[in-house]
């Protein structure tokens, strides 16, 4: 034990040297040469969340020595994020036929022409950062969150959808489904700043748009009813909240701000700033719960007007 130990800090040691040449298998790193073009490139101010999730690496290795290898193929051998990003996803998705430094190649391609994807997940990393208690720290979400993990899969394969790269966006979707066991169609419009959080049994479809600031629990779907076809998906505005087990369907709007009760199935449209629950879901109100719609700017609905056009929501 003593000597795996010691190995492993020699390890870091190194690391303020150049890792890779000495301590590297050469099949893990094919696509780490990408990190360095992308810094090169990259006229930016300096990557403070970056710089941060690399000292929590680090502390990490310190405290479990065995994570070694593991924190440097991906973290520490690379020069940013979107390359331990695109790195580290193109390995969790590869399969014997596909091989992850292929799939590596993809995501760092896309990263690279879209700079506004990772602005979307340096937001999602502060916003799970904040949002989830569960959350040690940045590095564990890079690395071990699932849904953050699926969420920036679903930006690549969006962009390559929006592309015309439609079979490539279809196989990114399912080996996410396979992986991760969530189901986001590359179709979907996803915001910045949003937490999935659990994700196992998520499926959104492909008309769906989900706002800023969202945070969506375990077993959700936001899905059609069967009965349209094409525009099918609900919208959710801004700071929505899903709880675990909810069914959205239909091409419904979530209002900025709602919620959505755990197990709830939603089938009309909720107004922003409500909050509905039950299956059929119905807007909590009434005289011992209050229908709160003061808080979104600019919203002036009085109570009358309100019951008046979702009555069909009232307990």
């Amino acid at each position: 034990m003593a000597t795996c130990i010691d190995s492993s800090r020699s390890v870091m040691a190194g690391l303020n040297v150049d890792p890779m040449p000495m301590y590297a298998d050469p099949t893990i790193y094919d696509f780490v040469g990408y990190s360095r073009s992308f810094s090169h490139a990259n006229n930016e101010e300096r990557d403070e969340l970056w710089v941060k999730m690399r000292e929590e690496a680090r502390k990490d290795v310190e405290q479990e020595p065995v994570l070694a290898s593991y924190y440097i193929a991906a973290i520490l051998a690379h020069d940013s994020l979107e390359s331990a990003l695109a790195t580290h996803l193109g390995y969790r998705l590869a399969t014997t036929s596909l091989p992850g430094s292929s799939l590596a190649a993809v995501f760092m391609t896309v990263l690279l022409e879209d700079r506004a994807i990772g602005a979307k997940v340096r937001a999602d990393l502060k916003a799970i950062k904040e949002r989830d208690p569960a959350c040690a720290s940045y590095v564990q979400v890079m690395l071990n969150f699932k849904g953050f993990l699926a969420i920036q899969s679903h930006r690549v394969a969006h962009r390559l959808w929006t592309m015309g790269r439609v079979p490539l966006a279809l196989v990114i979707q399912n080996r996410v489904s396979e992986v991760f066991a969530v189901d986001i169609h590359p179709g979907a419009q996803v915001g910045k700043g949003v937490l999935l959080d659990h994700a196992t049994g998520t499926v959104i479809g492909e008309t769906a748009v989900i706002g800023d600031d969202v945070s969506i629990l375990h077993n959700v779907t936001l899905g059609g009813t069967g009965k349209a076809n094409g525009d099918r998906h609900p919208k959710l505005g801004n700071g929505v909240l899903v709880g675990a087990g909810t069914h959205v369907l239909g091409n419904i709007k979530i209002g900025a701000g709602a919620k959505i009760g755990a197990g709830s199935i939603v089938l009309k449209e909720v107004p922003e700033s409500s909050t509905a629950v039950g299956n059929p879901a119905r807007l909590l109100c009434g005289r011992d719960k209050p229908i709160k719609l003061t808080s979104m700017p600019g919203f002036t609905m009085d109570r009358t007007s309100f019951l008046t056009q979702w009555s069909d929501y009232v307990i």
